[in-house]
């Protein structure tokens, strides 16, 4: 195997381009990697307040998809150094795959985003009803109080319909200890902000840096599948 010698330059150019290409989507999709390893090891517990398996689930796409590329441009940069046209082939046809996957999970994303959050608003709300009832549920609001100081899932008027308070709600002073708000809650003894404004901008910014990572990886495997495609052309 090997490049004719008219096309020796600029088949070299090609393989070296390809292999690049692919080195920099490894490393891009072992951040997608590590982003969402992260954010589904210290956030799973929100997933008992939404009622479904929407916030993990989505979490393990991007988990999967991730692994995928790494594998895939693992195997371009193999297929590139080796100049071996069935590996090329195969990457190919693996990297169109997972872009089009891509391509409509973003834009079904996109436009359903505020279906999503109105979805995660009433899920939340039902769980309400189950504090202190069920203890799933309850170390999930409890959880999620404390670790994303929030209370309520739009202000902490919401929990006034199922009985006092949490004690999770209670602003913490030091060393574990918390102002008293559970009788005569106030904005100065609790935390104001509700958990599905602070949980949506949290997921809101850390799509925004998965997002851009995802798009510069889309971009790497639209040249990926051009210099795979030259590449294949010119090989003997």
């Amino acid at each position: 195997m090997g490049f004719s010698s008219r096309m020796d330059c600029c088949g070299q150019f090609v393989k070296y381009s390809l292999f690049i290409a692919n080195f920099v989507m490894f490393v891009g999709g072992a951040i997608v990697f590590s982003l969402t390893l992260w954010t589904l090891v210290d956030r799973s517990f929100v997933n008992e307040l939404l009622g479904t398996n929407l916030f993990s689930g989505a979490v393990y796409v991007l988990l999967v998809t991730s692994i995928i590329i790494c594998l895939v441009s693992f195997l371009g940069c193999v297929g590139a150094g080796k100049e071996v046209k069935c590996l090329l082939l195969t990457y190919f046809i693996i990297v169109a795959l997972v872009f089009v996957t891509m391509l409509i999970g973003g834009v079904l994303g996109y436009v359903f985003r505020e279906r999503v959050q109105q979805t995660m608003r009433q899920e939340m709300r039902s769980t309400m009803a189950l504090y202190g009832s069920r203890r799933e549920i309850t170390q999930a609001w409890d959880l999620t109080q404390e670790r994303l100081q929030c209370c309520g899932v739009d202000t902490w008027h919401d929990w006034n319909r199922y009985g006092p308070v949490p004690e999770s709600c209670c602003q913490e002073l030091f060393g574990g200890q918390r102002k008293e708000c559970t009788i005569f809650p106030t904005i100065t003894n609790l935390y104001n902000q509700g958990c599905l404004y602070v949980a949506t901008n949290f997921i809101r910014d850390h799509a925004a840096v998965i997002g851009g990572t995802s798009i510069a990886v889309a971009i790497l495997m639209i040249f990926g599948m051009i210099f795979s495609c030259l590449l294949f052309n010119m090989i003997e």
